[in-house]
Parts: C-alpha cells; sequence; structure tokens
C-alpha cells in the first residue's frame, strides 16, 4: 500500500494501526491462556483464607496498588532487593491481580512474614513512628472497623462460582473465622500472607 495514501488519511492510519495493536497483543496475551506456569498455582499457593481475602479487599479498598507493586521483575537489582522474581502461578488466586507498576513505596510481593504484626499495626496508624522518612498515609481508621463478615462470605461464594475451589466447609467457616476481626486484623493477615510460598527460594 502507497504509504502517502495512509500517511494522507488519518481514518484509515487509524483504523491500521488499531489492526497492528490488535494482532501484537492477540499473540502476546492467548498463548499465555494455555500456559501452565500462569494457569495452575505456583507451588505452596492456595486461596486466601477468610481473613486474607477481606484484607485483601481492604487493601483494593484503600488504594495501596497506587504506590506499592506486587510484581518483582527477573533483574538482579530486583531479587537482590526483594526475593525471588514474581511467577504467574503465584496470582492464579488473584482476582484482580495486584502487579502494579508504581513503586512509590517498596514492592510488597514477599512482604509477608519479614515484620512482627505489631509493626505492621504501628506502621498502618502512623508509618513515620517505624520509617521516619517514609512519605505514607497512616490508617488508623481500619483498627475501629470490624470486617463485614457477610461480605467476605458472598466474595467467597462468587469466587467459587468463578472456578477457585473454596470448599463448602471452608464458606461455611468463612463467618466466624472474620467475626470480631478489626479490618487493622485482616490488612496485616493479607500482608503476612504474601510471597510466603517462596520463602528460601534466591
Amino acid at each position: 500500500m502507497n504509504h502517502s495514501i495512509v500517511e494522507t488519511k488519518i481514518g484509515l492510519m487509524g483504523v491500521l494501526i488499531a489492526i497492528v495493536i490488535s494482532f501484537g497483543g492477540l499473540v502476546e496475551i492467548v498463548p499465555l491462556f494455555f500456559t501452565s506456569q500462569v494457569t495452575e498455582p505456583a507451588e505452596g499457593v492456595e486461596p486466601y483464607g477468610a481473613l486474607e481475602l477481606a484484607g485483601r479487599d481492604i487493601y483494593i479498598r484503600e488504594g495501596c496498588y497506587g504506590c506499592h507493586s506486587q510484581m518483582i521483575r527477573p533483574f538482579r537489582s530486583e531479587t537482590e532487593r526483594y526475593g525471588h522474581y514474581s511467577l504467574g502461578g503465584e496470582s492464579v488466586y488473584d482476582s484482580p491481580f495486584q502487579f502494579g507498576s508504581k513503586r512509590t513505596g517498596p514492592d510488597l510481593a514477599r512482604v509477608g512474614g519479614r515484620y512482627a504484626d505489631e509493626w505492621h499495626r504501628v506502621h498502618l496508624i502512623n508509618p513515620r513512628d517505624v520509617v521516619p522518612e517514609s512519605n505514607m498515609p497512616g490508617y488508623p481508621w481500619l483498627a475501629e472497623h470490624e470486617v463485614n463478615a457477610r461480605n467476605t462470605v458472598k466474595h467467597m461464594l462468587a469466587l467459587k462460582t468463578l472456578g477457585q475451589p473454596y470448599t463448602d466447609e471452608q464458606i461455611a467457616a468463612a463467618e466466624n473465622e472474620v467475626s470480631g476481626k478489626t479490618e487493622m486484623e485482616a490488612l496485616i493477615a493479607y500482608l503476612q500472607g504474601l510471597g510466603t510460598n517462596m520463602q528460601g527460594r534466591r
């Protein structure tokens, strides 16, 4: 096709650009749907427990993903700082996944078990009490509000409908598991679970 025709007809150029981008996207994305590395859980990865799932919902609600990624890239500069690079199979049960690309704060893919629960509690109430140079806002209200147990059960039922392997027993026990727990406790439970399946790997 003569380039002068494409370059002078902006509508045609737009259509051709859309076709090229769509084709490139299909070539890169579609094969992933059939690759076991991203469709099957990595070793040690299980669906979130009720309290962790509630904490994940709070993490998303409060917009934590806006400053923290959960995707360690396979570069030495990343793995030296954060640990083993992220695997697709770690996010099989994440809907939606929390990869992200913004790092105002550190990546959290391997934060589980690095700090005590009390450290997280103090950090979430006032980050500067443990990290003086932090520009992260505090979330003290999380300690004042209890988890909505019914919403957690509904979320688990929805995820089961989408194919996540929750058992009827897990769903039946979910309400008791989160009843009386604060949103702070739920968020800490979620953070403490992140990347624990990869501990010991470098």
